[in-house]
């Protein structure tokens, strides 16, 4: 699995953590709790690209916010 950007957030209104995957459009899981929801978004992006590859869409590469030394 790529090195997706998450962004993770609370959301009063579904009283719960919803983790985004900009890169990935619908791309969005939720959980109780922050690591729940972290753990949930792992799971959908991996279905999210085994659709598209089955549909024959194209997979964005991950951008990767993070810079090593």
């Amino acid at each position: 699995m790529g090195r997706y950007e998450v962004i993770i957030y609370w959301s009063n209104e579904d009283k719960a953590f919803i983790a985004e995957v900009p890169e990935l459009p619908g791309c969005i899981a939720d959980g109780k709790t922050y690591q729940q929801a972290l753990n949930n978004v792992e799971t959908i992006i991996q279905e999210w690209i085994e659709t598209a590859e089955e549909l024959g869409r194209p997979i964005p590469e991950p951008k990767g916010r993070l810079v090593f030394a």
